[in-house]
């Protein structure tokens, strides 16, 4: 019998990537709840899955998951219920309900009101005004200010970066065109989008951004583990080669090696222990050619899509989570700024060397690859039933084609 049993609310990447660290240390399998089923934990063999088509709606989500709490609770009476969010929504509604949730589950979660504030980009950047971490240049509208014309008159010049505030909401509506963010040329590209989102119901703040010069190459991704009690333990730092092209994904990560860079990680640092955060943080920033900054775009509260990067340079998570949660493992107070060897690469190889930014990056990308030093999060060599192995090759395929159709 298990100390513990790990459940996990997510059913994509991010979610396979945790249920394979649980796995690859303990040789566990994962509890999964989600809302879908999606390709990639199809004819997995590590993960329990379960699958509700309201569970991201708030009253639903409350029922279903004390439902599942008590029934994991008769089924396994001595075992800590592990309960890890892998995606924005679920994070957003375990602080919501954390209260009752925690009558079954152990998690790490921060509050309502600290979550809403950090998660929603507008008053995120608030937060890095107050504590001197460089963000882009930021113009924050609302429907009335659109109504208002108030996008006419920016405070920078084009290019610019148009994105939601909030990203739970804005996955509710949809409208021809729809991508997760947009880097616009224009004011008439920028009026017409304005309109598609805000015809389409949404009716939060969206944030247009001056738009930092550079490509993926000048992309960063940080993942830190904060304790419960708000002490940071582990920071790991990538370096973006590649992101997705496709609409609807563009920004998703394809393929990133380490970095390292101690004064970053320790501005950082500072910040999540003194407003107290718990739980994975991961980080968007971009390397601003014009001021030699490093310029902060958002946190979310969860481990990233991506966060099979950190365990396979050596930093598993699951194993944060259960020292932590589980064995309540004393922490000596230094600060882990992890360094690796390893590239992840969700892409076949032929899609990195085509369009991949070219540069030293890229080269170091390949030398790892040379070296057979990188993985895919989706391919484990211990969960690779035959159809499982059908599915990646299709899904490698489809990438392939998506980048020629997609990149120019």
């Amino acid at each position: 019998m298990n100390d513990f049993e790990a459940v996990l609310l997510g059913s994509e990447t991010g979610a396979y990537a945790m249920a394979r660290a649980f796995h690859s240390e303990y040789g566990i399998t994962s509890h999964i709840f989600g809302r879908l089923q999606l390709s990639v934990s199809k004819f997995s063999t590590i993960m329990d899955t379960h699958f509700y088509p309201d569970l991201t709606e708030p009253g639903a989500f409350r029922r279903h998951m004390l439902a599942a709490g008590k029934d994991l609770r008769e089924r396994y009476p001595d075992a800590t219920l592990l309960l890890i969010p892998c995606g924005d929504d679920y994070s957003a509604l375990l602080s919501r309900f954390r209260d009752d949730l925690s009558e079954y589950f152990t998690f790490t979660s921060v509050n309502d009101e600290l979550h809403t504030a950090l998660s929603y980009k507008s008053s995120f950047y608030d937060f890095c005004n107050r504590y001197q971490l460089p963000h882009p240049a930021t113009m924050v509208l609302n429907p009335e200010d659109f109504q208002a014309g108030r996008h006419l008159h920016l405070p920078f010049d084009f290019p610019v970066a148009l994105k939601p505030a909030d990203s739970v909401e804005y996955l509710s509506i949809d409208f021809p065109g729809r991508k997760k963010a947009y880097a616009l040329n224009s004011q008439e590209e920028l009026n017409r989008i304005l309109k598609l989102i805000f015809d389409a119901g949404y009716s939060s703040d969206l944030i247009i951004q001056d738009f930092i010069p550079g490509g993926d190459g000048n992309m960063r991704v940080l993942n830190a583990y904060v304790d419960k009690h708000h002490q940071v333990r582990m920071m790991f730092l990538g370096h973006i080669l590649l992101a997705d092209p496709t609409p609807e994904a563009i920004g998703n990560y394809a393929a990133i090696i380490p970095d390292y860079n101690e004064a970053l990680c320790l501005r950082i640092k500072d910040f999540l222990e003194d407003i107290k955060y718990e739980g994975v943080a991961n980080f968007d920033l971009k390397f601003d050619p014009r001021d030699g900054e490093y310029k902060l775009f958002e946190i979310n509260l969860r481990q990233g899509r991506t966060n099979f990067f950190v365990s396979l340079n050596g930093f598993n998570l699951a194993r944060y989570f259960v020292d932590d949660l589980v064995y309540d493992k004393p922490f000596d107070g230094e600060t882990l700024i992890g360094k690796g060897s390893k590239m992840l690469l969700e892409v076949p190889p032929s899609v990195l060397k085509r369009y991949g930014e070219p540069g030293d990056a890229l080269e170091s990308g390949l030398q790892m690859l040379r070296r057979h030093q990188y993985s895919w999060t989706l391919r484990y060599d211990r969960d690779m039933p035959l159809k499982r192995r059908l599915l990646l090759w299709r899904l490698a395929r489809l990438t392939t084609k998506n980048y020629a159709r997609y990149e120019h």
